[in-house]
């Protein structure tokens, strides 16, 4: 009896009779025919590789050559390859700092900008028998290149390391930003000025650049310049920034401790001082009115910043006539006497300086204070008695202190005051001196004050100046 079968299944364990009749084994000529089939694409391969090889060393030999007759008909690009250049571009001096964003950049004297050309080999100018025309372009670059102290990169070094505008930003550097360098070897660069503050790149400082524009010049290598690293701000703080020095007609609160708007500004501005002129000549004839017009908010150390940053001013050529029925008073522009000539008689600086006459000369320099619109205005004049002075009579002619000593001066005295106010009062206290920046220097002794702003201490009067 046979075995039962399970459900599932099937009569015999191999495949099904049509998968059977799918199977074919591949036939003897099939497989001859792929051996020679392989053979003959072997023998293909064989015979083409020495072709190949003969168009590739063809082509390479024609790419040689033509690199070889570049350099042939171009000597001077071996040349740069092989040595080294000894001449480089250079700013002739430094660049005035701050530098703000619109402004014009110039160099620490104010000049224009100049780009020279020098042989690093003398540190010389070239000569002119260098190409005529060289065209220099201005560029800006981020101020950590080169990097460390080194004094020598290349051009691509260079060019990598050049400063592009922010996107939707104006170009970076505007203005006259190509130049032409003729055979003197200096260019002259016209007004360029920034756009854009220095806050946004990770050093925080620009460098300016100058090259030989690509393509104008196929000399030797001529290595870039590069000035020295400053930050740029933002226009606004221009608005509000300190002058150094300061001008006659800067306004006041270009002074050191002495802010916009601020209470100061505005105390001084309800006295009529609104320029730096004003405060020198003041401070000049009555230091402690003007101290007075300060008030308590200006302790000694702030004074003292002030008035020496005041001091710094450059008085400029410009002198000023005070005359009358017997006498001529020429001051300069911040109220000091230059010359002094009274009954027909002429004082120096050095006569003044220890005069029985000088408190009177004091006493016509408040009158030419509150006068000061009515004088006449001179160029500098030459006073040929001056001239002959010599400077080791200059140095010693303002003494620590004047005493009166002869009641004979009294005749000169005003007995009235010159103003409405006692600050104009003429007394016979003693007389003390302090100089100015460019002034001869003087000793000095400050005068005790009674005024009501608690100040122990008034600034010293100076009406002799020997500038």
């Amino acid at each position: 009896m046979a075995a039962k079968r399970f459900f599932g299944e099937s009569g015999s364990d191999s495949d099904p009779p049509s998968e059977k009749r799918m199977r074919t084994r591949p036939s003897f000529a099939s497989v001859i025919g792929e051996v020679v089939m392989v053979n003959s694409l072997k023998n293909f391969c064989s015979g083409l590789e020495p072709m190949l090889r003969r168009v590739v060393n063809e082509e390479v030999e024609s790419g040689l050559a033509r690199c070889s007759r570049t350099l042939t008909r171009n000597p001077s690009l071996r040349i740069q390859a092989l040595e080294p250049s000894s001449l480089e571009l250079r700013f002739s001096k430094s660049l005035k700092l701050p530098i703000f964003t619109g402004s014009k950049i110039v160099h620490v004297d104010r000049s224009q900008l100049q780009i020279i050309l020098v042989d690093t080999r003398g540190d010389q100018a070239v000569p002119p028998t260098l190409p005529s025309l060289i065209k220099v372009e201005i560029v800006v670059l981020d101020s950590d290149f080169p990097p460390g102290d080194r004094t020598n990169w290349t051009s691509e070094e260079f060019d990598r390391k050049i400063v592009r505008e922010r996107q939707g930003k104006r170009p970076l550097l505007a203005g006259e930003l190509s130049v032409t360098m003729r055979s003197n070897g200096v260019a002259a660069i016209g007004e360029i000025e920034l756009t854009d503050n220095s806050s946004w790149i990770r050093s925080r400082k620009f460098r300016l650049g100058a090259r030989v524009s690509p393509g104008s010049y196929q000399g030797i290598r001529i290595r870039e310049a590069i000035s020295e690293a400053f930050i740029v701000k933002d226009h606004r703080g221009e608005l509000y920034k300190k002058h150094y020095p300061p001008q006659l007609g800067d306004e006041v609160w270009r002074l050191e401790k002495i802010g916009k708007e601020g209470a100061f500004h505005k105390k001084l501005g309800d006295e009529g001082i609104n320029t730096v002129q004003d405060f020198l000549k003041l401070s000049v004839v009555d230091p402690n009115k003007l101290r007075r017009i300060l008030g308590q908010g200006m302790s000694e150390k702030i004074w003292d910043a002030t008035i020496k940053h005041a001091r710094t001013c450059e008085k400029g050529n410009k002198h000023y006539i005070y005359q009358g029925s017997n006498f001529i008073i020429t001051l300069n522009p911040i109220c000091q006497v230059e010359r002094a000539e009274v009954n027909g008689q002429i004082y120096t600086q050095k006569d003044l300086s220890n005069n029985i006459i000088r408190p009177y000369i004091e006493s016509l320099v408040r009158q030419a204070y509150l006068n000061w619109t009515t004088l006449e205005e001179v160029e500098v004049p030459y006073y040929p008695e001056i001239a002959q002075l010599t400077q080791g009579e200059m140095e010693n002619r303002c003494p620590t202190q004047y005493h009166l000593a002869n009641k004979a001066f009294e005749e000169y005295l005003p007995h009235a005051q010159l103003g409405a106010s006692n600050d104009w009062q003429i007394t016979t206290s003693t007389f003390v001196t302090t100089p100015f920046e460019h002034t001869i220097g003087y000793s000095s002794m400050p005068e005790t004050s009674s005024s009501s702003d608690g100040n122990s201490l008034a600034p010293p009067r100076c009406f002799m100046d020997g500038s």
